[in-house]
């Protein structure tokens, strides 16, 4: 499911918003903000896929939201001035719909939300490595590791569906899992990236479980979500 969150000052254009998510399916509405700072410290610790961004808010405008962003997600601005369309795909934004939004633009905009989360799902699940676990080879794709433990000698795999344990060093994760989805957190922890599913100032949470931060790794992990592609 598709998780989003819209950040809008008028109570009606909310309300269609919610609507059109209803309608459409598939897609979760976390929060709703009247206010962008407020937006801004929720995604400090959640991760979203999508953002419904108005252009004109208290405090800060939608352009000036986009460059502080602490990561990437996709993003469909809203606004009912088509002027800023040019300026929006300057910050690779997924759509721009004019208010009042109609529903059929709407699923246009939504459509090509599912493509790109689909393209992106499938890209990752071509990915795999082979993992000795115990005398055999067993083919393991990038997108179920859910985090790697050390402990001691061996590493643990934690995967989508079950857990391995290898008798690798944690190093050799650190060098062979793509940068791009995996950060070393902890002297004894990688995760995934993706499967980040809050973040506070000494611990993340993936799949329900609270892994810690270590000192020396949090602006590394900073730095890692802030040049994710969404």
């Amino acid at each position: 499911m598709i998780t989003c969150i819209i950040i809008e000052d008028q109570a009606p254009a909310q309300r269609i918003l919610k609507k059109y998510v209803a309608d459409y399916g598939n897609v979760q509405i976390k929060e709703v903000f009247s206010d962008p700072i407020l937006a801004l410290e929720y995604l400090q610790e959640i991760h979203v896929d999508l953002i419904f961004l108005d252009i004109h808010l208290p405090k800060i405008s939608g352009m000036d939201f986009l460059k502080i962003l602490p990561y990437k997600p996709l993003v469909i601005l809203t606004t009912a001035f088509h002027e800023y369309a040019v300026q929006s795909y300057e910050f690779e934004v997924l759509d721009y719909l004019l208010k009042p939004i109609s529903y059929d633009r709407f699923i246009k905009a939504m459509d090509r939300v599912q493509q790109v989360l689909k393209d992106e799902n499938t890209e990752k699940k071509s990915e795999s490595i082979l993992v000795k676990i115990g005398y055999e080879y067993v083919s393991v794709d990038l997108s179920e590791i859910l985090y790697v433990k050390s402990d001691g000698d061996y590493t643990f795999l934690y995967c989508s569906s079950k857990k391995h344990m290898v008798s690798l060093p944690l190093k050799y994760w650190n060098e062979t899992l793509s940068k791009q989805q995996f950060c070393q957190i902890h002297r004894s922890y990688i995760v995934s990236l993706d499967k980040i599913e809050k973040i506070s100032a000494n611990s993340i949470i993936v799949n329900k479980q609270v892994l810690p931060i270590g000192r020396k790794y949090k602006q590394i992990l900073k730095d890692k979500l802030s040049g994710q592609n969404r």
